[in-house]
């Protein structure tokens, strides 16, 4: 039972940021300074190292907030 709650929930977590992301990149999310990008004739390689960071820095505080 616990498994699948936890399916349900990341299922529709990952679809409330699929539909998100759009307005999140236009802010400049995804394209911090600290990322790295790296561009080739046919190949792109990009980590994003701040705005994983970032990402994980929020959700970190908002579940702390909700546990608490």
């Amino acid at each position: 039972m616990d498994v699948s709650r936890f399916l349900i929930v990341f299922g529709l977590a990952l679809v409330i940021i699929g539909l998100v992301w759009p307005f999140l990149s236009r802010m400049g999310l995804g394209r911090l300074p600290g990322d790295i990008v790296i561009e080739r004739e046919n190949f792109t390689l990009y980590i994003p190292i701040v705005t994983s960071l970032l990402v994980s820095v929020v959700l970190s505080l908002l579940l702390w907030l909700l546990n608490r």
